[in-house]
């Protein structure tokens, strides 16, 4: 394994920070206070090269429990840890601490330094390690090697160091796939530099020139410089100790447990869907609205805990909870937490993210709990799929899709290409970006749209169908109107619907006039035709007709407007298209070889009163074929080109 990240964990004063003196050369402990007392209060850092060759990380974290939050935002990204117990006292209380937290976090690879042997003979330090692998039983460690180690004089380094070389070897490295995620655990400024930030890089790959954003304020930054393990780097990789300096922004901008990622990559949430594990000898039960502090990466959050499905949460139990937090962050599913009490501070148990960015749910909702039991055990197409269910306005993107899943563009696309092939979603192509439908929810709109034209059709036969905007209102409100346009011409090419000019209608659908229509058509067509540029009020000219006939006279002046015959300028002016058409056609040619139009120029050329020709050149204006420049009209498609 090419980058390796050793943490350590143990009780106060157990030997940690001189342990990794021994191995390393260099001093973990930076505050003053730290080295007048004797103790770590803040995280310390350092690395070292293994006898193979690999660069190693160190993580020191504080021993006393007052500093277990420091502890706890260190333990994020370590590969492994050395449990540190000091041979002349054995498992301690922040032993066991550190071990429930590491066992919570889902470590899975460490091994046991026995600190202090000059201080202990062999019979002691038999029986220590004898209570140490049964206190072991049942963790990660249960089968972890012990080694015994003097850190002043020296004896037992050189073993150590080959033994963390040789688990270093067995350790899968951590892959560069994913979105590049920092949790930063310290902030500060380098005269010359600015502002650095340092974590384990968990996921992804950073490059020196990367635009960066800091989670959740989602400050927008830039990488002017890396270092990996106190060396420069143009490129940071999974499982690296990393600092970045940022540019154009403050130390104070910054707080331990940020998130550093790519831009519009993560959601910042104030609730978590979560599994959690209670510890078997937890202090505390979770009742509902227990209020807690979650600690998540290098961050401590407090929260209320909405059992789910239970009434509460007991000491070895398992549940659904969701955490409702009292300030943002960003996660991601699948990240592990450890959760405890808030006063005291007891740690009680940790679990893992299901759902960073769920709904608000209710207790025993069935629903609810199914669609959290999907998520946690479903595969990744399922989870996909469910999303893509849940998405407003039906439809999804890659991008909504990365965001709410936290997966790069790479792991979402062999998903899709997957759910396609199976039938179960539907892609449409809108201008460069690609729009995904579930099978369900695909079925369900087409049924709705084509149960609405049948009603549509049975009541107004005459019409060539229902008018293509109120139907994007009515059942595509919240979906671009590009992504609704090549749905229907989706449907349209499946023989499902047909579309004329503003008109939807099922594909087999043909209005039919009888001879009293057609003859009322004809009247209706020659009467506005007659009209020319300054036709009579439709409603005097509906009005001409019986009471009797007035209902179906409507009906076919509508099917007119709809079908494009007739078009309604304002509510009392009317044209029937061929001197629509032509009026439209001289305004362009007096444009283009004047450069604009009065609204007198307009209404001397058709010979119409002011009435007419204002109602004409504000229907121009309001569909963008003009555009009024104090009084000069011009079209539209010239000035905003």
């Amino acid at each position: 394994m090419s980058n390796f990240i050793i943490g350590t964990a143990g009780h106060i004063d157990h030997g940690k920070t001189t342990l990794i003196k021994a191995l390393t050369g260099h001093e973990t402990d930076r505050l003053e206070q730290e080295k007048e007392r004797g103790i770590s209060i803040e995280l310390g850092f350092t690395y070292f090269d293994l006898e193979n060759g690999t660069k190693a990380g160190i993580v020191d974290v504080p021993g006393h429990e007052r500093f277990l939050k420091n502890m706890l935002a260190g333990v994020s990204g370590m590969d492994m840890v050395m449990l540190v117990i000091a041979a002349d006292e054995g498992i301690m209380k922040q032993t066991k601490e550190h071990l429930d937290i590491l066992n919570m976090l889902e470590l899975h690879h460490g091994i046991v330094v026995l600190t202090k042997k000059n201080l202990v003979d062999e019979d002691w330090l038999e029986l220590v390690q004898e209570d140490i692998k049964d206190s072991l039983e049942g963790t990660f460690l249960e089968n972890a090697p012990i080694l015994s180690v003097d850190s002043v004089s020296g004896e037992g380094i050189a073993e150590l160091k080959q033994l963390l070389s040789d688990m270093s070897e067995k350790i899968e490295a951590k892959s560069d796939e994913g979105i590049p995620r920092l949790p930063v655990d310290r902030i500060f400024t380098i005269t010359g530099f600015g502002t650095v930030v340092t974590g384990t890089l968990i996921s992804g790959t950073f490059k020196v020139g990367d635009e960066v954003s800091v989670y959740p304020a989602s400050k927008s930054t830039k990488i002017r410089g890396i270092q990996v393990h106190g060396e420069a780097s143009n490129e940071a990789h999974a499982g690296q100790r990393v600092a970045l300096n940022l540019s154009n922004i403050k130390k104070s901008e910054i707080e331990r447990g940020d998130i550093v990622a790519p831009p519009k990559t993560f959601t910042n949430t104030m609730m978590l869907d979560v599994k959690v594990q209670m510890l078997k000898d937890a202090p505390r039960i979770i009742e509902n609205r227990t209020r807690l502090r979650l600690y998540h990466g290098a961050r401590e959050v407090l929260c209320r805990a909405v059992v789910l499905d239970r009434e509460y949460v007991g000491p070895g139990e398992e549940a659904y909870v969701q955490l409702r937090l009292e300030e943002e962050i960003v996660a991601k599913k699948e990240d592990r937490f450890v959760l405890r009490f808030y006063s005291p501070m007891d740690t009680i148990g940790g679990g893992v993210i299901i759902e960073p960015n769920p709904p608000k749910r209710k207790r025993f909702d069935e629903n609810a709990l199914k669609e959290i039991e999907l998520m946690e055990t479903g595969d990744s197409n399922e989870l996909v799929l469910n999303k893509i269910k849940q998405s407003k306005g039906y439809f999804a993107t890659m991008k909504t899709l990365a965001l709410e899943l936290g997966q790069s563009n790479k792991i979402l696309e062999a998903d899709i290409s997957d759910l396609k092939e199976e039938n179960k979603i539907h892609e449409l192509k809108v201008y460069s970006e690609n729009y995904y439908i579930a099978d369900s929810s695909y079925q369900m709109l087409v049924q709705q749209l084509k149960d609405h034209l049948s009603d549509f059709h049975r009541d107004y036969p005459l019409r060539d169908g229902a008018i293509k905007e109120e139907m994007r209102s009515k059942y595509f409100q919240n979906v671009n109107s590009n992504v609704f346009d090549v749905f229907i011409q989706l449907l349209e090419s499946k023989s499902e619907i047909k579309v004329k000019d503003k008109a939807i209608a099922l594909y087999d659908f043909e209005k039919s006039y009888d001879d009293e229509s057609r003859a009322i058509y004809n009247a209706l067509s020659k009467e506005f035709e007659e009209g020319a540029y300054a036709p009579k009020n439709s409603f005097e000219i509906i009005e001409a007709y019986s009471q009797k006939e007035q209902p179906l006279v409507n009906e076919i002046y509508n099917a007119m407007l709809i079908e494009g015959t007739l078009i309604k300028v304002s509510n009392i002016v009317t044209y029937h298209k061929k001197y629509y058409d032509e009026a439209i056609e001289y305004l362009k040619k007096h444009i283009s070889e004047n450069g604009g139009i009065t609204m007198a120029e307009f209404r001397d050329k058709l010979g119409i009163s002011r009435k007419y020709a204002v109602a004409f050149l504000e229907f121009l204006d309001s569909q963008k074929i003009t555009i009024r420049e104090g009084d000069i009209r011009k079209l539209y498609e010239n000035v905003k080109s």
